[in-house]
């Protein structure tokens, strides 16, 4: 598993959960506040719309995301929509495409949804291989002159204590990258529930 490339992309996955899960969050959360707080001067409806078209980008870029890191194939289309404002009927024709586009909708839950995977992938990594790293580190640092290197509660003042903290880093690293393939594999379904499952609906009420 170390030396598999897919833990990698699954990993890279992972760490721009965090960055594009906060990014989602804010840009639709102030697209939309804006918009509907505004609406009793319709000036907001614009707002609205280019927040639905924005998600819907997100959908796409998601869709890809999935496909090139997690090697997962989500159904439907990219979410790519005609957009036409030359006059008032074309105007019409894109909101009525942009509000009845099931990506636009199921993008907004993907949005919040990104944003708790995110925030929780990130940490969940970041306290796993720092606490992996203190433990290999164990056995070069344990007898460094002015360091005491503990972990926890224990004190690691001995050779055979930093390499049983050595061996145990190496055994937590494993274990966390199986973990981190799940929650990346999560990940992947979450994305094709949502979006795919979005274009699969729309597809059979069309049959």
């Amino acid at each position: 598993m170390p030396f598999d490339a897919q833990t990698y992309r699954n990993l890279a996955y992972l760490l721009l959960a965090f960055p594009l899960g906060i990014a989602y969050f804010t840009v639709v959360t102030t697209g939309l506040s804006t918009g509907l707080g505004l609406l009793v001067t319709f000036a907001g409806v614009p707002i609205v719309l280019a927040t639905l078209v924005v998600t819907l980008g997100i959908s796409s870029f998601e869709r890809r995301l999935a496909d090139h890191l997690l090697d997962v194939e989500v159904d439907g289309d990219d979410g790519g929509i005609e957009l036409a404002f030359g006059s008032v009927e074309e105007a019409i024709g894109t909101t009525k495409r942009v509000l009845t586009a099931p990506a636009a909708w199921t993008g907004l839950l993907l949005v919040g949804l990104k944003f708790v995977y995110g925030v929780v992938a990130f940490t969940a990594l970041v306290t796993a291989f720092a606490v992996s790293a203190t433990l290999l580190a164990a056995p070069a640092l344990y007898d460094a002159p002015g360091v005491t290197y503990t972990f926890g509660p224990y004190v690691v003042d001995t050779l055979g204590k930093a390499v049983a903290g050595g061996g145990l880093g190496v055994l937590l690293v494993l274990v966390s990258l199986h973990v981190t393939n799940g929650v990346a594999r999560f990940g992947g379904f979450l994305t094709d529930a949502l979006l795919g499952g979005a274009a699969r609906s729309a597809e059979a009420a069309d049959a």
